[in-house]
């Protein structure tokens, strides 16, 4: 089994410091010395990704992400195996559990949300049943609950890439009350983030805007990293809203908020760097028209992401496309349209397909 001992080896064997490591993939400094260290689980994006860099296998990595998903959706898991035996439940369990949310969290950078669906469906329903149904420490009853918080988000998030937006609320909101139980305010808000995320695209950006705001407040005493991922979800609501002033306000938050991050972040935010914070930025100056400012923006951040995160490559480049298209320089937009489109094809996603149609029309 690779372990993160085996990364740092490599990386070492390559002439790669950390920090140019975490410059070259979209993984933060720190996230990836605690891979290394052992301090966090070990997910197939970050070898894939390290293997990507130094141009070498590393040796037992695991194989393609979307048979991982589905032997994730027929094999029978820890947790139904505990459900039926109705043993008092202990950390280790809790641990399994969370060491699963990872993992099938890194496989939604790779594996199309159609794929990955059924198996964090199934995950967060063996989940429920087991804090239903089992007995625990209060110690353990704050990690499971946690854990099937983030299911629910994860749940979420992938419903609403299919277009199954109903479905997704429907989640977030049972995710909140799971939250809720294991008095993590900062799952909360995130959870809320998520779903004002999802209504500032298909429904009313005010009311996408005030759940946005009211996270953010509730989390006052979150890390700086979710600090900075719930005021990016405002930035975006208020641009959506038109509310120029927020918008700006929210993302001098946001990069004041990025830069006093530190190592105790929770793990669901590992996605959160630079390229991200610049990408929201941009979107906001296209919705707000002010295209050719936003132009550089995602250009960077296509350059720096791996190929295989297709569904976000293939995103970047819809409002790189978009900023030339408005910006009045056609040939660009759909050159990055094209590019665009190419990669949409191997991570099939409804967020990319309406955002592809929005250029199109453009054009």
């Amino acid at each position: 089994m690779t372990t993160g001992a085996d990364l740092r080896a490599a990386r070492d064997t390559g002439g790669l410091s950390l920090a140019r490591m975490a410059q070259r993939t979209h993984f933060t400094k720190s996230y990836l010395s605690m891979v290394e260290t052992g301090k966090r689980p070990l997910p197939a994006d970050v070898i894939a990704a390290y293997e990507q860099v130094l141009g070498v296998p590393l040796a037992n990595a695991p194989g393609d992400p979307v048979r991982l998903a589905h032997e994730w959706l027929v094999a029978e898991s820890p947790l139904a195996v505990q459900t039926r035996s109705g043993r008092r439940v202990g950390d280790s369990l809790a641990a399994t559990l969370e060491t699963r949310v990872v993992e099938l969290r890194h496989l939604d950078d790779v594996v199309s949300s159609h794929d990955l669906l059924p198996a964090v469906s199934k995950e967060l329903d063996e989940a429920r049943s087991l804090v239903r149904s089992s007995t625990y420490s209060d110690r353990t009853r704050k990690r499971l609950y946690t854990a099937v918080g983030e299911l629910a988000q994860l749940a979420g998030w992938v419903a609403s890439d299919t277009g199954r937006f109903a479905d997704a609320q429907r989640f977030y909101l049972a995710g909140v009350g799971a939250a809720n139980e294991a008095r993590d305010r900062a799952l909360g808000a995130q959870l809320l983030s998520s779903l004002s995320y999802q209504i500032a695209t298909i429904g009313d950006p005010r009311d996408a805007a005030l759940i946005a705001r009211t996270a953010a407040m509730g989390a006052h005493a979150a890390t700086p990293a979710v600090r900075a991922l719930l005021l990016e979800r405002v930035a975006w609501a208020s641009a959506k809203a038109r509310d120029a002033e927020a918008t700006w306000r929210a993302l001098d938050e946001v990069d004041d908020a990025f830069e006093e991050r530190g190592v105790d972040e929770p793990e669901w935010v590992y996605w959160l760097n630079r390229c991200e914070i610049d990408v929201m930025a941009g979107r906001c100056m296209i919705e707000l028209g002010r295209p050719g400012e936003a132009e550089p923006l995602p250009s960077a951040a296509i350059e720096s992401y791996p190929p295989e995160h297709a569904r976000e490559v293939a995103l970047y480049l819809s409002w790189l496309a978009e900023s030339h298209a408005r910006a009045g320089d056609l040939d660009a937009a759909r050159y990055a349209l094209a590019r665009a489109q190419s990669y949409a094809v191997s991570l099939p996603s409804a967020r990319v397909d309406q955002r592809l149609q929005v250029v199109q029309q453009l054009l």
